[in-house]
């Protein structure tokens, strides 16, 4: 697991990379967060050697890594799937592959966004936005993002988590795709910007549910 594509590029490809000493029969497990389009192509070069390839990025942030509840979304040979499965197990639960990771991204973004500008309106309308989340919580709106995330908001609490800046890479993953792909991701793109005002205003290092902090921001609030 390393940052960035470029980086999973080099530890498989560079003159002593992974690749350099892979036989028939081995397994190559990429669990980075990486373009999926160039997961597509690395698992191709690696599947010329005779290797299969697993690309199994995670979602749960730095208390799944401790804890273990991490989701490990899984794309590649069912075979290869089941020789790694023990391994998974030990670390959390299992999805599909870089694209379902980037999608889930994609959806947490919004959702925080979406919970976000609700309790902006709330606040600035004059309501509690603490006790207009529990409202919510019992209704329609009612969602993991809004019991997490929204108490995170109105709690002032914007330690990681998850680090903007992170979520940022991720969003920009799916914009490259889309551009790729020939796509629009207009509330995608939205969200990525929301979280450029906060990595602006010194918050990198800020939880993602810190987005509500960009939007106060245009808000002079």
């Amino acid at each position: 697991m390393v940052p960035d594509t470029p980086d999973v590029a080099n530890v498989l490809f560079a003159d002593d990379g992974v690749a350099a000493g892979l036989s028939a029969g081995k397994l190559v497990i990429d669990m980075s967060s990486i373009s999926p389009l160039d997961t597509q192509a690395f698992a191709k070069k690696i599947n010329a050697l005779g290797v299969d390839y697993l690309d199994a990025p995670v979602s749960g942030g730095e208390v799944g890594a401790r804890e273990a509840p991490l989701t490990i979304m899984v794309g590649g040979p069912e075979k290869a799937f089941a020789q790694a499965k023990p391994l998974f197990e030990l670390m959390g639960k299992n999805g599909a592959g870089q694209t379902c990771k980037v999608a889930n991204q994609i959806i947490v973004a919004l959702n925080i966004e979406a919970v976000a500008e609700a309790l902006l309106f709330a606040s600035r309308s004059g309501a509690d936005p603490e006790r207009v989340r529990k409202a919510l919580m019992g209704g329609f709106a009612s969602s993991r993002i809004l019991e997490v995330h929204g108490e995170r908001m109105t709690k002032r609490t914007f330690n990681p988590g998850f680090r903007i800046e992170l979520h940022q890479k991720d969003l920009n993953l799916a914009l490259d795709g889309a551009r790729k792909l020939g796509i629009a991701l207009p509330h995608t793109a939205s969200a990525q910007q929301l979280f450029s005002v906060c990595a602006a205003n010194d918050g990198k290092a800020w939880d993602h549910s810190a987005m509500v902090r960009a939007l106060e921001i245009m808000a002079n609030y």
